[in-house]
């Protein structure tokens, strides 16, 4: 099998219908700065951006400097980048974890879906990859739906994870999709 780092290089633009997955670059930091300046978007992910230049930083230090597995996703019909998602791979043993973000604005319309359903497909078809996992934060019951929609299985909650912005304490829900599970739904889409 190849390096998971050249197959990586190699699938860095990924296409769904509506959607091209691609490598985030600096040009993307007003489109990003669009959500990433949104506490509602942006609470129970990360810190919200509170300049386009913590944007700009963002995007150098998380996206740029390690880029494997990450894709800005944009609209095919208007060039917009309007989220984020990745693939967060551990080589060793054959897992990956999934994460995104999504404009607000583009709630609603199944693209989160759209990309998450591309990203087990370049994970488990061409990465081999044997389990794909994701979490949310337990208050974040809407990207829990993504995970269900992507026929990915309830694992269990992680409760008293840490403590977040306010100083409340959050669990986190853990969800999981075997290979042989994928492979399952895939034959019965057909």
């Amino acid at each position: 099998m190849e390096d998971l780092k050249v197959l990586m290089t190699k699938y860095r633009r990924l296409e769904t219908e509506r959607l091209i997955l691609r490598p985030v670059t600096l040009k993307d930091a007003e489109d990003m700065f669009e959500y990433a300046s949104d506490e509602e978007t942006t609470y129970y992910v990360f810190d919200r951006h509170e300049s386009l230049h913590k944007t700009e930083e963002a995007i150098v230090n998380y996206f740029i400097s390690e880029p494997f597995g990450k894709y800005g996703i944009e609209l095919k019909e208007t060039g917009k980048m309007i989220g984020t998602i990745d693939l967060r791979v551990k080589s060793q043993d054959k897992r990956a974890v999934m994460g995104y973000t999504l404009n607000k604005q583009y709630h609603g319309k199944g693209y989160m879906t759209e990309a998450g359903e591309r990203l087990l497909s370049f994970g488990f078809d061409t990465l081999k990859l044997s389990c794909i996992s994701a979490l949310h934060d337990e208050r974040n019951a809407v990207s829990g739906k993504v995970m269900e929609r992507l026929g990915m299985t309830k694992e269990g909650t992680l409760r008293h994870v840490a403590k977040w912005k306010q100083g409340e304490w959050f669990n986190d829900v853990y969800y999981s999709i075997l290979k042989m599970e994928y492979d399952e739904q895939q034959t019965h889409k057909k």
